[in-house]
């Protein structure tokens, strides 16, 4: 059996937490839901139709299959390549380490081991907290629901060092509030997790060929609705919920499957990156959609993903601001260019060139630029140059405003492109990106449930990060993303109590 004859004498990590004047809070743990006790809550949450709709959205969480139902492990490499099957993950949970499976399945020796990774207080992500978003209309909220509650009943007696989060689903704003509102006000979760984006079909093409008649066409035709742009659903609602309830908002969203992550055969082609392409994604609809101008206290955690991403999304959204804010777009306006003194300047220098043609000054621009510069049929109105214009970007402490203060990147333990984040000399204005640390334990990238916090402290021997930045990484901002969502966040827990004892002393 490999198991621990003294855990806390082993773990590198506990040796390291006893040398920190600080807390360390861990953002993003992944547990397991032991399936017959689950099932059982669920049938008296629901009866046995909840307990099969269930079953289906977690066996069809990941399958990709083709018209017969045979998965990729069913299909011949020629069948794959005739319906461009996706690789979808396999082996992604610890297994070979009995006792971390143990730990991430019991909550008990979970919150008993703790003091073995060396940390505080966990958020945990239940494995299928958002796996409802796969069911069908008729019970994707029950179900989200169902497991909400089951969390909740897991977790309590352990309030003082771990929270599960509530799975919210968001194919509609108002179904969104009304289980943000149970999970909160009910059953008194404090973090929320959805996912990224939602699925929609586009309607030109649903109405040309309906679902129930052309289901292969739909399965593969869409568009992802990110929610803060270009959304067919007005979503301020809840954003407006959020805050008002002070709920921290986490996502995992990922980019397998989207062009150029749909590999048939490797699963690291797809994998690598795709959380940040994701989030990518979902963060600058929320930017660029205005969500973060009009709601400056929500607060967004976007895990698994790094902070690299964060950083030079920031860096860019300055770059091209500075050259196409609403006046400095004029720049490149067809309209701008002074005809006579082009025409002069071919006159002058143009004679090699032109070999003898005349220059003709109606349509001298065109010919100048091409015509793939003026592909448009009109010119646009100004309310229609300036990309920035919803997010209300006047200066640039705008964009720090609207991205570096509401959005908070999880970063793995060891990440060392994190590094990044905390690197003030890139950013515009000297600011550092919010880094949090996630240690992502109960996922296949961390073998070792003790490892994480020891591995992110070799990044501070190697040279990569300052003592200051690790201080910032595992408590400060983690410290600073919930409670500049709910200052109250962290009362009665472990955490709330070394605070205490510092403030007392």
């Amino acid at each position: 059996m490999n198991t621990r004859i003294n855990p806390l004498k082993a773990s590198r990590s506990a040796a390291l937490k006893a040398q920190l004047d600080h807390p360390v809070i861990d953002t993003d743990v992944h547990v397991n839901d032991y399936a017959p006790v689950l099932e059982d809550y669920i049938a008296q949450y629901g009866g046995p139709k909840l307990v099969d709709a269930l079953r289906k959205a977690l066996g069809g969480r990941f399958a990709t299959r083709d018209s017969a139902g045979k998965d990729w492990y069913q299909q011949t490499p020629a069948e794959r390549q005739h319906h461009r099957t996706l690789r979808s993950p396999w082996w992604a949970r610890v297994t070979r380490n009995t006792y971390d499976l143990a730990t991430y399945t019991i909550p008990a020796l979970l919150y008993e081991r703790l003091a073995e990774q060396g940390s505080d207080y966990s958020v945990l992500f239940p494995n299928d907290v958002l796996s409802p978003a796969a069911a069908g209309t008729d019970y994707r909220q029950p179900l989200h629901r169902a497991l909400n509650h089951f969390h909740a009943d897991q977790y309590r007696h352990y309030a003082d060092r771990l929270t599960p989060v509530a799975g919210i689903p968001m194919h509609t704003p108002q179904e969104a509030i009304e289980e943000l509102e149970f999970a909160v006000k009910t059953l008194g979760l404090k973090v929320i997790n959805i996912p990224g984006g939602v699925r929609r079909p586009i309607p030109a093409i649903a109405e040309k060929y309906p679902k129930d008649q052309h289901p292969e066409i739909a399965k593969h035709v869409g568009y992802i609705d990110f929610y803060g742009i270009d959304s067919p659903h007005d979503y301020d609602p809840f954003w407006a919920k959020v805050v008002e309830l002070g709920v921290p908002v986490t996502t995992h969203y990922g980019s397998q499957g989207w062009t150029g992550r749909h590999s048939i055969s490797n699963y690291m082609f797809n994998h690598i990156g795709h959380f940040a392409d994701g989030s990518q994604a979902f963060a600058k609809a929320l930017f660029f959609g205005g969500v973060t101008r009009r709601f400056p206290g929500l607060r967004v955690g976007l895990l698994e993903g790094g902070a690299d991403w964060g950083s030079h999304v920031y860096t860019h959204l300055v770059d091209r601001w500075e050259k196409r804010n609403r006046e400095a777009v004029r720049n490149y306006d067809p309209s701008e260019v002074d005809v006579e003194l082009l025409a002069a300047l071919f006159e002058q220098h143009g004679g090699e060139l032109l070999q003898g043609r005349s220059v003709d000054k109606s349509t001298l621009v065109r010919d100048s630029l091409g015509i793939s510069a003026l592909p448009h049929s009109r010119e646009p109105r100004a309310d229609e140059i300036d990309d920035f214009a919803l997010a209300g970007i006047e200066k640039v402490d705008d964009i720090r405003a609207r991205w570096v203060d509401p959005f908070f990147f999880g970063s793995e333990a060891d990440d060392r492109t994190v590094a990044a984040a905390f690197n003030h000399r890139v950013h515009p204005g000297g600011v550092t990106v919010n880094a949090i640390w996630s240690s992502d334990v109960g996922h296949w990238d961390v073998p070792e449930f003790t490892e994480p916090l020891a591995e992110t402290w070799d990044l501070v021997e190697q040279g990569v990060i300052s003592r200051q930045d690790f201080r910032a990484f595992v408590f400060g901002n983690p410290l600073r993303f919930y409670t500049e969502a709910n200052p109250r966040f962290f009362e009665g827990t472990e955490v709330g109590r070394q605070l205490g004892k510092v403030s007392d002393a």
